[in-house]
Formats: C-alpha cells, sequence, structure tokens
C-alpha cells in the first residue's frame, strides 16, 4: 500500500477531530490514517491499535474514498459551524430528556438527519453530559397572596350564620416534582422548580361564627 500523504491542513483537522472523539472506534481509525501518514507501514499501526491488518488497510482506503464515518452515527458532525453555535445555544435554553427529541428538532429546523448513538457523539463532543438538574423551591408569590386574602375576605364577609367554609387541598395522591435526566451543558447548572410532596387529602371545616372569631386580620 502506497504511503498516505496529508496536507499539513488535513493533519490539523483530524487531529482536532481525535482530540474531541469520544467514540473509541472513529477515534482508532483516525489514528489508523494519521499513522499512515507518518511513514507507519500498516503491520506496524496493526500492532500499535491491536486491530488486524485487513481492518487498518479498510480504514485508510475508506479515507482515500472520502469516507471517515461510522456507520452507526459518523465521527464527524453533519452540521455546519453556524449550526453547531446555534444548537448549543438552543441546548442550553431547552432541556431535553431524550436524545430523539433533539434529532427531531435538528431534522425540523435544518432538515438534517442523526441516530441516535450519532447525536449522542455530538452531543458529548460539543460539551453536552446526561444528567439531572438541580431542585429548588418555588418562591411564593407576593400578589397571588394578597389577591387570595382579598377574594377570602369577600367571601368570608358575605356568609350567614348557617353557612360554612370547606378548606381541601393535596386532591392527589402526590403532587412532588420528580427531576429526570435531561442533556445539560458540562460545568452548568440548570435549576427546576419543585413542589413538596402531598400523600393524601386533607380537610377542614368550619362555621361561618367560628371563622368570624377566628380567623382575624394581622
Amino acid at each position: 500500500m502506497k504511503r498516505l500523504k496529508l496536507s499539513e491542513a488535513e493533519k490539523e483537522a483530524l487531529e482536532r477531530r481525535h482530540s474531541n472523539c469520544t467514540n473509541r472506534k472513529a477515534g482508532d481509525r483516525i489514528k489508523a490514517v494519521l499513522l499512515r501518514s507518518e511513514g507507519w507501514s500498516v503491520p506496524m499501526i496493526s500492532q500499535a491499535l491491536r486491530l488486524h491488518e485487513t481492518t487498518i488497510t479498510r480504514h485508510i482506503n475508506d479515507y482515500r474514498a472520502g469516507k471517515l464515518e461510522l456507520s452507526s452515527g459518523g465521527s464527524d458532525s453533519h452540521l455546519d459551524a453556524n449550526q453547531t453555535q446555534a444548537l448549543i445555544k438552543h441546548l442550553e435554553s431547552q432541556l431535553y430528556h431524550h436524545t430523539h427529541e433533539i434529532i427531531a428538532y435538528v431534522k425540523e429546523t435544518w432538515g438534517v438527519t442523526y441516530s441516535v448513538p450519532g447525536m449522542n457523539q455530538w452531543l458529548h463532543r460539543n460539551g453536552f453530559s446526561y444528567k439531572k438538574p438541580k431542585g429548588h423551591p418555588y418562591k411564593s408569590d407576593k400578589a397571588s397572596q394578597e389577591k387570595f386574602i382579598a377574594d377570602y375576605s369577600e367571601v368570608k364577609s358575605s356568609l350567614k350564620e348557617e353557612d360554612s367554609l370547606f378548606f381541601i387541598d393535596s386532591v392527589h395522591p402526590t403532587q412532588e416534582t420528580k427531576i429526570s435526566y435531561c442533556w445539560i451543558k458540562k460545568g452548568a447548572t440548570k435549576k427546576v422548580g419543585t413542589t413538596a410532596s402531598r400523600t393524601r387529602i386533607k380537610y377542614q371545616v368550619a362555621t361561618a361564627t367560628t371563622i368570624q372569631s377566628k380567623f382575624k386580620p394581622d
């Protein structure tokens, strides 16, 4: 097999792809091409990478033919530089729990199709990891509280002696926020508002007379 000749630009591009590569098979393909361009023989590359010589030959021939992707999804990006930055920005603002949802967004936005393994590689290559966001309690809404007090006072003042007020909450078996894994930029923290757990229905009953005596404005 003839020695593979690469320009400096081609070598730099391959080195850059290898440094960002998270897929072992894709990395081996790139190494095979680089080592062959540096004068290594096929048997030497086979010994170094612990791969069969026919596999090394196929990797090099694939590169000569303009193919360096993995059939399972590819080690190179299908998106151009502008599309890549746009997708990164979108994923930093929007949480996705499943890879196929991101694939659907890319297909709808740019008409580019990815497989699940290919998109997983793209996400890892661009600094995303699959982890849980951080939960934090919802903050109280002062305006809503004041409106509730006003509405409650109006209802209370219109009650008759024989009327009763019923206070009911937690109509569901549980309404605690469940946090699940999603794609988040490495080193970044995403916060999701959470609610407290409720496991059974609670209610209180009071007559209008009791309300008038016990519920006094502060």
